[in-house]
């Protein structure tokens, strides 16, 4: 696929999902695309490696939360970034984001950094830390409007890793798949224990594919208490039911 099908396909995803995409802000992904392709011969990044799979896989499925967002220019952190999904792509998409990528493994803090550099993304930083250890960190603790992760987790663990992060009035927003609803009673104490109500779950079908996600909207009524996130490894082994 060559660049202007690419961006065309992109520009027409976001388009159906009422996201307006400019000349730059499509250059800027298409860059992005050439970094990840590119970086990943060097280390693992992504298994989908064709332009129409990064196109509606990752850059569209990343900014399908936009509209769900309320505060365009809010600070917002990425737990579990990996390859920048969905921080980057929300980023490019609505500027006016602050936005911290936070990962585990300094491969891939490399990469973002130069993905960073390439695309000249300002108000954009890079955290190398695990989700346990960043959310006891005074500098990013409670200091989010909004989290979101795309990280493979059950909802109630994923509630510990990233409620700590988000501000009271905040929110935390997770992608699952179309059938939640076990999920999401497995999670209501942790989510409650961690100071957040399910405000709602929003149904997102993302254009000219077949995924269909459920996102949870848990606001952030009251901070988390001290003891969580608990030390890593804990919430995965002993999550809270």
């Amino acid at each position: 696929m060559d660049s202007n099908k690419f961006c065309g396909l992109l520009k027409m995803c976001a388009a159906d999902m009422g996201i307006e995409l400019d000349e730059c802000q499509l250059d800027r992904f298409e860059l992005y695309k050439r970094l990840l392709l590119e970086w990943n011969e060097k280390i693992n990044l992504t298994a989908i490696t064709d332009d129409e799979g990064i196109a509606v896989k990752h850059f569209a499925d990343s900014i399908s939360v936009l509209p769900i967002m309320k505060k365009k220019k809010a600070t917002l952190i990425d737990v579990g970034t990996g390859a920048g999904f969905p921080g980057i792509p929300l980023k490019i998409a609505c500027p006016g984001l602050e936005v911290t990528l936070l990962d585990s493994l300094n491969k891939r803090i490399n990469f973002l950094e130069e993905v960073k550099k390439q695309l000249k993304l300002n108000d954009m930083r890079c955290v190398h830390s695990r989700a346990e250890d960043g959310g006891m960190d005074a500098t990013l603790r409670e200091k989010f409007d909004y989290c979101v992760s795309r990280a493979v987790a059950r909802l109630n663990i994923l509630a510990e890793y990233c409620m700590p992060f988000v501000t009271v009035g905040g929110y935390f927003i997770s992608l699952k798949g179309p059938d939640v609803a076990e999920e999401l009673e497995e999670a209501q104490k942790a989510v409650g224990v961690l100071g957040g109500k399910i405000e709602e779950v929003i149904k997102i079908e993302i254009p000219h594919s077949d995924i269909t996600h459920s996102a949870v909207v848990v606001k952030k009524i009251k901070p988390s208490p001290k003891a969580y996130p608990r030390k890593a490894g804990t919430a995965a082994r002993k999550p809270i039911v």
